[in-house]
């Protein structure tokens, strides 16, 4: 049995980011509602802005110096989850 994959969003509180993470978790469900088994948003401080799918880093805003466009985060995660799936436009 495969299990689904897990995303977490980590967020700085200070920095309000919640939003922004509550944004992007939205459009990664709406895109693999049936790859992905959950979007967790867990609150973090000191700038950061982190996604993991299963534990694998795939985006940081501190190593990037910037948060993602969410086109990027899409194929980012869709490598990781389901390499096979077409993104339509946002694979262009």
């Amino acid at each position: 049995m495969r299990t689904t994959p897990r995303v977490i969003i980590r967020y700085c509180t200070q920095c309000r980011w919640l939003l922004r993470a509550a944004w992007m978790a939205q459009e990664l469900l709406t895109t693999f509602e049936q790859e992905i088994g959950e979007v967790a948003l867990q609150p973090g401080a000191g700038g950061v802005f982190d996604v993991t799918v299963d534990g694998n880093l795939v985006w940081s805003r501190a190593d990037e110096g910037r948060f993602p466009d969410i086109k990027e985060l899409k194929q980012r995660v869709r490598d990781q989850i389901a390499p096979e799936k077409s993104l339509g436009h946002s694979d262009r």
